[in-house]
């Protein structure tokens, strides 16, 4: 499974959707500029993207470096 799968299954969300914030957050945006890309992250709330970008401990692994498969 990759990350994105791993982190859709603990946010409930779709991992298309998880991938494409996590791409955003990649890019240097903020969780501000990624909340208002509705079109992007589909009907994902603030503490879902709040924890794409700081919270869970699978979070923890994206953030530290480990992209990929897991």
């Amino acid at each position: 499974q990759t990350i994105a799968e791993l982190l859709a299954q603990e946010l409930g969300a779709s991992p298309v959707h998880v991938q494409n914030v996590i791409d955003l957050l990649d890019q240097g945006n903020t969780f501000f500029i990624a909340r208002y890309r509705k079109e992007l992250h589909g009907s994902m709330d603030d503490t879902a993207l709040r924890k794409l970008e700081t919270g869970s401990p699978i979070c923890g692994i994206w953030n530290s470096g480990g992209r990929g498969e897991v």
